[in-house]
């Protein structure tokens, strides 16, 4: 099958309504746009300049993968060079964006995602894949063997642990709060096996807003998080002011999901009611929203976003 035409113009969106995937990574937003267009070989060149930064190449090569018609495209850079170590990988996560979209069947993608790690063993990012796709799809055994395979690549891989944080958080939703639950021993752990300035120090607070999302989808918290006592309890309090501690003294103006972390510990900070610490963390984001935690349980996340940024600002 050849590739589709290139894309036509897009409508311009709203700053507030527009989020952005590559975050403050420019050369990413211009591969992307690149590659939408048939430009595959920008892409090539800034996969190969990333190199074994694992947690830059995860973060690229899921942005780029979830272009439209990455796949299509992908396919055309491998038919050109056959050789390619990259493509398959980029192809691989194309194809699990895909099957979570329903337009792929996800055996295909698990396949894609194996053959891609049997050819660059070193690489977590086919698991990385893999990880994606069972989150959402597969059982907790295979959930734990990606992570386990991530993990023995890369032993502090950001989105690896976000997702891992993510679905033990769903973790028997139904019992309501529960300041022992083993999100959080997981989240400590990983925080705690991290070198000091790892960005996993923020882990913690990533398990605390994952835990409201599933208990609030669960009806037993409030669906306004800030009216919620989901961060007023002593375990909560800690994970908040270490994590913001962590920040003011490690941060890491080059990681390519600070950005993440950012929002996290900001609507952290705003449901906590310590609105002077969130006002520091908006003027670090500026306008760059992520959807998660804001659209937690299920609101729109720009309106969420520009109150809490509002209310924080004026207070401070």
């Amino acid at each position: 099958m050849s590739p589709p035409p290139p894309l036509p113009g897009r409508g311009r969106k709203s700053p507030e309504r527009a989020f952005d995937a590559a975050l403050d990574d420019g050369e990413l937003g211009a591969a992307r746009a690149a590659l939408a267009q048939g430009r595959w070989q920008v892409a090539r060149s800034l996969l190969a300049r990333t190199g074994d930064d694992w947690d830059r190449r995860g973060h690229r090569v899921a942005v780029l993968a979830s272009e439209p018609y990455c796949a299509a495209w992908t396919r055309a850079w491998l038919l050109a060079e056959p050789d390619s170590a990259d493509a398959p990988v980029l192809l691989a996560l194309a194809q699990v964006r895909r099957a979570l979209l329903g337009k792929e069947e996800p055996v295909r993608a698990r396949e894609s995602c194996r053959a891609a790690a049997e050819r660059l063993p070193a690489d977590p990012t086919p698991w990385l894949g893999l990880l994606m796709l069972e989150r959402e799809l597969g059982p907790e055994e295979a959930v734990v063997r990606g992570f386990e395979e991530v993990r023995a690549r890369h032993r502090e891989h950001h989105h690896a642990h976000h997702l891992m944080v993510a679905r033990l958080a769903e973790r028997r939703a139904g019992a309501g709060s529960d300041p022992l639950h083993e999100v959080y021993d997981f989240a400590d752990w990983a925080a705690e096996q991290a070198p000091a300035d790892s960005p996993l120090a923020v882990l913690p607070v990533v398990a605390h807003a994952e835990r409201y999302r599933a208990l609030a989808a669960a009806g037993l918290e409030p669906v306004d998080p800030a009216a919620s006592e989901h961060w007023a309890g002593r375990r909560a309090r800690q994970a908040m002011k270490a994590a913001f501690d962590w920040w003011l003294e490690w941060e890491h103006d080059g990681h390519p999901r600070r950005l993440v972390d950012l929002n996290y510990l900001a609507h952290a900070k705003c449901c906590e009611g310590r609105d002077a610490e969130a006002a520091a963390l908006f003027q670090r984001i500026g306008g760059r929203v992520t959807p998660q935690p804001w659209s937690y349980p299920d609101r729109d996340p720009c309106t969420a976003f520009r109150a809490a940024r509002d209310r924080a600002l004026g207070a401070a």
